[in-house]
């Protein structure tokens, strides 16, 4: 994997392989934690002081502030997120479990799900309670972050975006077993939103055949 910091231009190879699958993603809001506000067509969730009227689900979250996506992503996807505060972004197999107060629940703290953690001190990586801090010249309180996994390969990419360019965070390396699911963790008056696609992004037929819709 490229070292951490390594910046890839729009012009890079890496980066156009990026966009070339970029993925349309979808908050599946029967997951979604009472103390998460969604807005901007479902597309940003705020955590808030005031419980949410979100009706009792199997798949929600009814302790930890976090939510799934709807889309099970099993070839290769990318996609960007905006942040503020101190928020998760994740992907985690579907099985994860959603009651209690456990670090079963929490993404990055089992053997099901994968995070970057990001905050005004900067970023992390965790998998199944294995923390790794990332070493960048500066912080921010908020941000864009960028997502590439390929499950066939095995690969799973962070990146930071900044202006035209991607800086990159971690890459895990495993064998994913299950389609992964994007999820999202905010942290008290934190918020994150689903970037849209840019013109010229979306793969080629529209949606691709790498995501599974449940």
């Amino acid at each position: 994997s490229e070292p951490q910091g390594e910046t890839l231009s729009t012009n890079g190879d890496n980066m156009e392989t990026c966009t070339l699958y970029s993925c349309e993603l979808t908050i599946d809001t029967n997951t979604v934690n009472t103390q998460l506000k969604l807005s901007d067509n479902n597309r940003k969730v705020t955590r808030v002081e005031e419980d949410q009227s979100h009706p009792d689900h199997p798949d929600r979250f009814d302790y930890w502030p976090q939510l799934l996506c709807r889309t099970g992503l099993t070839g290769r996807c990318y996609w960007e997120v905006e942040w503020r505060g101190d928020v998760y972004v994740s992907v985690s197999y579907r099985g994860i479990r959603r009651k209690g107060d456990s670090c079963d629940c929490v993404f990055g703290w089992n053997d099901q799900s994968w995070s970057l953690s990001c905050s005004d001190e900067g970023y992390s990586v965790c998998h199944n309670k294995t923390v790794t801090r990332i070493t960048l010249p500066s912080s921010s309180s908020s941000g864009r972050v960028a997502v590439y996994v390929d499950c066939p390969a095995g690969s799973l990419s962070f990146y930071r975006v900044s202006s035209d360019t991607l800086i990159h965070l971690h890459t895990f390396s495993t064998t994913f077993t299950e389609p992964l699911y994007p999820g999202f963790w905010s942290g008290s008056g934190s918020s994150v939103s689903l970037c849209p696609l840019q013109e010229g992004e979306s793969p080629p037929g529209g949606e691709p055949s790498s995501l599974l819709t449940t």
